[in-house]
């Protein structure tokens, strides 16, 4: 079966808020990382882990936690974030893709409540979802995976670019602090092409763009590079620009 033929189409954004009574009893969370220095630049952060993602990108870091499958309790991770209450700055909803969580607001909230900044990393699958906890979050990673007319193949979901740049478009009309976010191999986005990309985000008023290298397993070296005139590139093209 080949890639356009095996295309799914995404499943329908949800509404801004679910009624309580539709909501599961418990989120399912599919890990936790007590302390990092890199999920939110300039913070040291939780990671709480949303398990449960509609696209299926071949290069998917977490492949794990593609699948609504619980491995830790909510009531596990408050305690442990209980006792990091003015140790850690800010604690980061990941995932899979933490908005396919119906109970985030809630989790944000208790989060914040603890005195804890929150942020979230997101591939701007429902732009519904985010425009309900976006007033709560401090900052949001957007992962901006390829240009446009690569996203379904990517991604193997149909339509699935379109409501990445809502959420963009939500993010440059917020006052949330943002960071778009590009996993990079020549093989899915040829240096050309990222260029063109990374001049769509800034003529759209992108400032803080991250490329990522591409690694075969989560700590695993990198073995493809962009060129240094690339990397130049790209720097003269935001305000702020890393490449990690």
């Amino acid at each position: 079966m080949n890639a356009a033929s095996s295309l799914k189409n995404v499943p329908p954004d949800a509404p801004d808020r679910a009624p309580a009574a539709s909501l599961p009893p418990l989120p399912v969370i599919g890990g936790l990382t007590p302390f990092s220095s890199v999920d939110w630049p300039g913070q040291l952060a939780a990671v709480v882990f949303i398990a449960g993602c509609p696209w299926r990108c071949h290069y998917c870091h977490n492949p794990h936690l593609q699948a609504r499958e619980r491995h830790l309790h909510w009531t596990q991770v408050m305690a442990f974030l209980q006792s990091r209450r003015a140790l850690l700055d800010a604690v980061v909803f990941s995932g899979g893709e933490p908005l396919s969580e119906p109970r985030l607001p809630q989790l944000i909230a208790a989060v914040r409540a603890l005195g804890f900044k929150t942020g979230l990393h997101t591939a701007g699958i429902y732009p519904a979802r985010l425009a309900a906890v976006l007033p709560m979050l401090d900052w949001v990673g957007l992962d901006i995976k390829t240009t446009a007319s690569r996203y379904d193949t990517l991604t193997g979901r149909r339509g699935s670019a379109a409501p990445v740049a809502n959420c963009l478009d939500q993010l440059l009309r917020s006052d949330c602090a943002f960071e778009c976010r590009t996993t990079w191999h020549p093989d899915w986005l040829p240096e050309p092409e990222l260029l063109e990309l990374a001049q769509d985000l800034k003529r759209r008023g992108v400032k803080h763009f991250a490329l990522q290298a591409y690694r075969s397993a989560p700590g695993s070296p990198a073995t493809v590079f962009p060129s240094d005139a690339t990397k130049h590139a790209l720097a003269a093209s935001f305000t702020c620009f890393t490449y990690r």
